[in-house]
């Protein structure tokens, strides 16, 4: 008797983890390329390019530049020109200046010991993409220094939004 009862309370168990393993699993689509700069220094030549692949352009994006500093990092911003390239086009580019901290506040985003990194919003609030394919991006640095002295690395983060 009470073998059949453990047995039915087991297959339940089971089966109940099971749907609830199921239906708790979600997909995440993140893209993130970060390029890493020797000696921690940012040359205007040192274009930072990679690529993603859309294939659904019905969901929404959030674009994101990573930039990995030290503490030693002498400006309270950066500026970069922002390649973006749809597939069977030309590039666009988008110059953008990144808050990356501030006299009264200090560095935003995440830091450890001497090492900062932030992520920041490009698009503002979430984008679709129009066509389907491959996206070329690039990261070019256009501050007067060169080259630029203590960043780390420089990236791109793309995830989807769930709505």
């Amino acid at each position: 008797m009470w073998t059949s009862f453990l047995n039915k309370n087991t297959a339940l168990v089971v089966f109940l983890s099971s749907l609830f393993f199921i239906f708790s699993c979600k997909q995440i689509d993140v893209y993130e390329k970060n390029t890493v700069f020797h000696k921690h220094e940012f040359h205007s030549k040192d274009t930072v390019q990679g690529s993603f692949v859309i294939a659904d352009t019905n969901a929404y994006y959030n674009l994101y530049i990573i930039v990995r500093h030290t503490d030693q990092y002498k400006y309270n911003n950066i500026w970069l020109n922002v390649g973006l390239k749809p597939p069977t086009d030309t590039f666009s580019f988008q110059r953008l200046q990144l808050t990356l901290g501030d006299d009264a506040n200090g560095w935003e985003g995440t830091g450890m010991n001497d090492i900062w990194e932030a992520r920041k919003l490009i698009n503002g609030i979430p984008r679709r993409f129009k066509r389907p394919g491959k996206y070329e991006y690039c990261l070019v640095n256009i501050m007067r220094d060169d080259p630029l002295l203590h960043v780390m690395s420089i990236g791109l983060r793309m995830e989807r939004v769930s709505r």
